[in-house]
């Protein structure tokens, strides 16, 4: 068969949650796993101040096959984002215009896709939040093969369906499902230190000091 869907249900996160989510920024949430589960440096926004947050749908397609994300799109809910393993090749997109438009009507909340895309033009007027590896006019075929909703790994990240993904500028990061709660907790917490972090900056103090960082050995010059 060309390509295969995993029926794999997953605990869908309250509106509230998500809400909550939507104010952690990925770096904070990356720091609170141990500066894990980052996309990597390569996937970037097609345009500056884009934003997601929403619960993974993954696919993971042969080079230059765009039919299981067209079928993914289609099956996806509101709100969720379609995480994208291509390969990271970067020389035929496997995402175009027309899928843009169905899933900017389907409301779905993004994607992210290892490999590249094209027709930015059009993401870009539809204000569809699209990261990706590259931007090529290169078109893909259709039916080759690959998994739909199974578990798929970029940059040593693991994400499967269900889970918690959050980008901005910064880049991409995935929270998994089973550990959500736990993170946004620590997120939390986090952003609430730094905020008494940059009140000791406006008081004058300096971050060697918040930080209880060792300062630097001063050497007597020679004579």
């Amino acid at each position: 068969m060309a390509h295969i869907r995993i029926d794999q249900p997953f605990h869908r996160l309250s509106h509230d949650v998500l809400a909550a989510w939507r104010e952690i920024p990925p770096a904070v949430a990356s720091d609170c796993m141990n500066r894990t589960q980052s996309l990597g440096s390569a996937l970037k926004p097609v345009s500056t101040g884009l934003t997601v947050c929403g619960q993974a749908r993954t696919a993971e397609v042969m080079v230059g096959d765009c039919a299981s994300i067209c079928e993914l799109i289609g099956a996806a809910r509101p709100g969720e984002i379609l995480v994208v393993d291509a390969g990271g090749f970067e020389d035929t997109a496997v995402w175009g215009g027309i899928m843009t438009a169905e899933a900017s009507h389907r409301k779905l909340g993004g994607a992210v896709v290892h490999g590249a895309v094209r027709d930015v033009a059009e993401i870009r007027q539809l204000g569809f939040n699209m990261f990706c590896k590259a931007v090529v006019p290169k078109g893909p075929h259709q039916g080759f093969g690959g998994v739909i909703d199974g578990r798929i790994a970029i940059n040593g990240a693991t994400i499967r369906p269900g889970d918690v993904v959050i980008g901005n500028d910064d880049g991409i990061v995935v929270i998994p499902l089973e550990r959500a709660s736990e993170i946004l907790a620590a997120a939390q917490a986090h952003l609430k230190k730094e905020a008494v972090y940059i009140d000791g900056i406006r008081n004058g103090q300096t971050i060697m000091e918040m930080y209880k960082m060792t300062m630097s050995k001063v050497l007597e010059p020679s004579s």
